[in-house]
């Protein structure tokens, strides 16, 4: 017989476990179902992000960044380290550890909040006047039936045609942070998040990095004097990046040869020992059966909805990776709570606008809103204001006085259009301004608030000044 629930959440990552328990909260009879398992057959719960992204990358960033600063860093604070090396393997088992702490802590958040978990794959059977039958495949098989169901599925890596991931030698995000000696010669396809944040660990642990990009421009969403400065920064720290480059064949021997056209179309050879491909990713619905129960998918495969999240079947929504928007672990986290209100009958509101992008590198990179580039080409009339981080005193005592805030308001409103951080913290400092956007704030509302001083967010104040041409440490 069936297991009946008024929502059942197919995938257990940021979207889909949120949605869960935000469901329970409101009183609803909730279940989640996701086959991501440890490598004992134990539940991974917290998706894409929890196992092979978001926070194995940072755990990985974060040693290699210690690495550097006591190779490099430490001698200017009066610390001298003799010996100094790395140990791989122990640097990878804490990433694991910091790994299973956030699958534990879900599981845990799972049985507070009374949301029943089922582990292995969900796809849908059919729905009628009952709700939706979804079976789970597992260790043991088990129907269950919806009143609402809501598909948070995820993606999974785009391959480059011909170079399919092994995991060995062509390597997806989940190979390049399991990777167990410091390769000599690391090749990245693609200068978008993953390959620069994985392209960052392993320069910094000894590879000798190129990172080969297909568009014309280096991080071409980002602001323009943003992506300059960051083009600026890396290529200093020894991060070869070359855009315009259409890959040709991808041969795979002992190593890895890469043959290409550069961006003057003239035909270039590269050998590597491993090769991360990081050229975006595709949506998670094969084997989900959305068929069956009649939900329309997109030629690539991504679940239609409408601004509320609503499939073209009563009763399903979709969130996260598997739909429109940008592909954020915070997005749908925004999207199953909302979801979760909704059926609930509460009013609910993702603001896609107040969105905020972080690259993790070092230089962090952060933003919010609109660039200057997409004013510009909207026709929107804007003051910009621009602080470095080298006038601050907090970042001169951190020693790290790479990057700058800027700020763009609104020529005659002064509502603040977006904010671009590159510099240290910027992923913290971004929230005051995604606040400051969502309370419709002018730049000389945050010019009036008081920052405590010395602090990295002082530059943010300093910013707002700068709009109306007025900084004080500058």
């Amino acid at each position: 017989m069936a297991k009946a629930f008024d929502v059942v959440v197919v995938g257990g990552g940021p979207g889909g476990y949120i949605a869960a328990i935000r469901a329970a909260q409101l009183g609803l009879k909730t279940a989640c179902i996701d086959d991501a398992a440890t490598t004992d057959g134990k539940p991974a719960l917290g998706g894409t992000c929890t196992n092979v992204g978001c926070i194995p990358s940072k755990a990985l960033l974060q040693s290699s960044e210690n690495y550097e600063h006591a190779g490099h860093q430490f001698a200017e604070h009066g610390i001298d380290v003799k010996g100094l090396s790395v140990d791989i393997a122990r640097m990878l088992a804490r990433k694991d550890k910091v790994v299973k702490q956030n699958n534990d802590g879900i599981v845990f958040l799972f049985k507070k909040n009374k949301v029943e978990f089922f582990h292995g794959r969900g796809s849908f059977v059919k729905t009628g006047g009952d709700g939706v039958e979804i079976k789970v495949t597992g260790k043991a098989a088990e129907t269950l039936l919806a009143k609402h169901a809501i598909i948070a599925t995820g993606s999974n890596p785009r391959a480059l045609p011909g170079a399919d991931f092994d995991e060995k030698q062509i390597l997806s995000n989940t190979g390049a942070l399991a990777i167990g000696d410091v390769p000599k010669r690391l090749g990245v396809i693609g200068a978008g998040v993953v390959g620069l944040e994985m392209g960052s660990v392993w320069r910094r642990l000894g590879s000798e990095v190129t990172i080969l990009e297909a568009l014309p421009d280096f991080l071409g969403a980002v602001d323009t004097q943003i992506a300059k400065e960051a083009a600026k920064v890396f290529a200093k720290q020894g991060l070869g990046i070359h855009t315009g480059v259409k890959i040709t064949k991808v041969t795979v021997k002992k190593t890895v040869v890469v043959d290409y056209t550069d961006r003057a179309g003239t035909a270039q050879s590269a050998t590597f020992d491993k090769l991360i491909v990081s050229i975006g990713r595709v949506a998670n619905t094969a084997g989900l059966e959305a068929a069956a129960i009649g939900v329309k998918l997109d030629e690539r495969g991504f679940v239609g909805v409408d601004d509320h999240c609503r499939t073209n079947v009563a009763n399903v929504w979709a969130i996260g990776d598997v739909v429109r928007g940008p592909m954020l672990a915070h997005k749908a986290e925004e999207e199953g709570v909302a979801v979760a209100e909704r059926i609930a009958g509460h009013h609910a509101h993702v603001d896609f606008n107040t969105v905020p992008w972080v690259i993790y590198t070092s230089p962090e990179i952060a933003w919010v809103g609109k660039t200057e580039q997409q004013l510009k080409a909207a026709g929107v009339e804007f003051r910009a204001g621009v602080f470095p981080f080298m006038a601050n005193g907090r970042a001169r005592a951190l020693g790290d006085t790479t990057g700058m805030v800027k700020m763009l308001a609104d020529a005659k409103t002064d509502r603040i259009l977006g904010v671009h951080i590159i510099g240290p913290m910027a992923s913290e400092l971004i929230a005051e301004a995604v606040v400051a956007m969502e309370f419709g704030a002018s730049s000389e509302d945050i010019a009036l608030i008081c920052h405590a001083h010395p602090s990295l967010s002082e530059a943010m104040k300093e910013a707002a000044l700068a709009v109306d041409k007025r900084t004080l440490n500058l």
